[in-house]
């Protein structure tokens, strides 16, 4: 017999851990090699790990909402033969218990928190791990913002924030308590932490919820809770403005009803507009490159590879945005492949955690629901997000060498939301229009 060592495999550039939600197999049952053993999530999917042996499940080193980190060891599965592959040195499989002594501090200190922290006036991108465990901690607003993170960008790490509570428990650094204390340091502290911070804690109190028993109370699931916080994270962190354009797509409706049989009979993929419209938008990003940055901090950085995130409602009413990589390299029939190859394995809730990482610019087909137009939300740290809405026959004026009438045309609008820290109205609204003019100048005769 030889034992097996199951590790959480990698799962994408930046991501580095991922929750356990659910064992899909107990100790002692029976695993065939690629058979689920459990479900994990991380901040954006979920997805299961499988077995690369068949054996018997002996030992589960984690529990059900445990935090695993990439490449620990989660399981031992017990194989026949000695052809399984070879164990993982001894300081390696340690690493779990030591995470284990972690989590049991953590949960120790829970009790001792009694007023919850506010951290809505930090300039960091902080993920929602990270608040909860400076709010179980204590952890102040103006410690967080001291650690020197270690992640991607210099973001704060759940390793980086434990790392500062264990040295500040050992003495080594000490919370900064003076600001209270002393009136000096207390000016310190910058004005817009002071003015916002109650300002959030009245409006929060101001408004109670009444209860009555006809109401039915549901908790939110993990996913709406991480949109929830992506939100109100960007909202709080990016001064959002909005430009509006209405584009006239008579000619692709036209094309595309013109060679839809053709292109599936083809290439097997059903054409929608979304394929087009994402076209128009990696040009547009070639263009004006200024859409295509991240902020952190008081940098920019201009991202080298066009992206193209797509937002999709899921099944259950969440929402998530898989990414097309490199989108500019693509052309129609491999743009038309790649939405629908995210779309349909986003319902299916068969994503991987990196078809949800690296986005340089969002799209949001607000128009499937019906909507002419919307003001969607930038997805962070990105900088701009466009929204197609419906597209609807429409009364218009058309211009002929002959003179002006009316006609009938397919026309929608485009709603462009942008950072007005980093992107002017000048910027924005020639990004816009540049999607509208490749939208309007598509070619009819073109093939696919």
């Amino acid at each position: 017999m030889a034992r097996f060592e199951l590790k959480l495999p990698k799962m994408g550039e930046s991501v580095a851990e991922a929750t356990i939600t659910n064992w899909l197999k107990e100790v002692g049952d029976k695993i065939e090699a690629d058979e689920a053993v459990l479900e994990i999530a991380t901040d954006k999917v979920d997805s299961e790990v499988p077995s690369e042996v068949s054996g018997i499940l002996v030992e589960q080193l984690f529990g059900k909402d445990d935090l695993v980190q990439v490449g620990q060891t989660i399981a031992i599965i017990e194989t026949e033969g000695g052809d399984a592959p070879a164990a993982a040195p001894v300081a390696e499989v340690s690493a779990p218990a030591e995470a284990v002594e972690i989590e049991k501090t953590i949960e120790a200190v829970k009790e001792e928190v009694s007023a919850p922290q506010d951290f809505s006036g930090s300039e960091k991108f902080l993920s929602p791990l990270v608040k909860n465990i400076a709010k179980e901690e204590g952890v102040s607003l103006t410690e967080l913002d001291n650690i020197q993170g270690s992640g991607k960008d210099s973001r704060v790490t759940k390793d980086d924030i434990l790392k500062y509570i264990g040295d500040r428990k050992a003495g080594i650094v000490q919370a900064p308590q003076v600001v209270e204390q002393a009136p000096k340091a207390a000016v310190e502290v910058p004005k817009p932490v002071q003015t916002i911070e109650p300002v959030v804690q009245k409006s929060q109190q101001a408004v109670p919820v009444s209860v009555n028993g006809g109401d039915e109370i549901i908790e939110m699931d993990r996913m709406r809770k991480l949109i929830s916080g992506y939100m109100v994270a960007s909202v709080q962190t990016s001064a959002h403005v909005q430009s509006f354009i209405e584009v006239d797509v008579t000619n692709i409706v036209k094309w595309r009803d013109k060679v839809k049989t053709a292109f599936e009979k083809r290439e097997g993929e059903k054409l929608t507009f979304t394929p087009i419209m994402m076209e128009a938008v990696a040009k547009a990003l070639k263009d004006f490159p200024g859409m295509n940055i991240s902020v952190d901090g008081e940098y920019i950085i201009k991202k080298k590879n066009i992206n193209l995130g797509m937002a999709a409602a899921l099944p259950n009413g969440n929402l998530i945005v898989p990414v097309i990589k490199n989108a500019d390299q693509l052309n129609l029939v491999g743009m038309a492949k790649a939405v629908n190859d995210l779309g349909n394995r986003a319902k299916a809730g068969k994503l991987k955690p990196d078809d949800t990482q690296g986005g340089t610019y969002t799209v949001t087909n607000v128009g499937t629901f019906g909507s002419v137009f919307g003001t969607p939300i930038i997805n962070q740290p990105q900088v701009g997000i466009l929204a197609l809405g419906a597209i609807r026959k429409v009364p218009a004026v058309i211009e002929t060498p002959e003179g002006d009438f009316i006609g009938i045309r397919q026309k929608m609008f485009l709603s462009h939301s942008y950072d007005h820290r980093v992107v002017d109205g000048a910027l924005g609204g020639s990004f816009v229009k540049r999607v509208a003019e490749y939208l309007e100048a598509f070619d009819v005769d073109r093939d696919f």
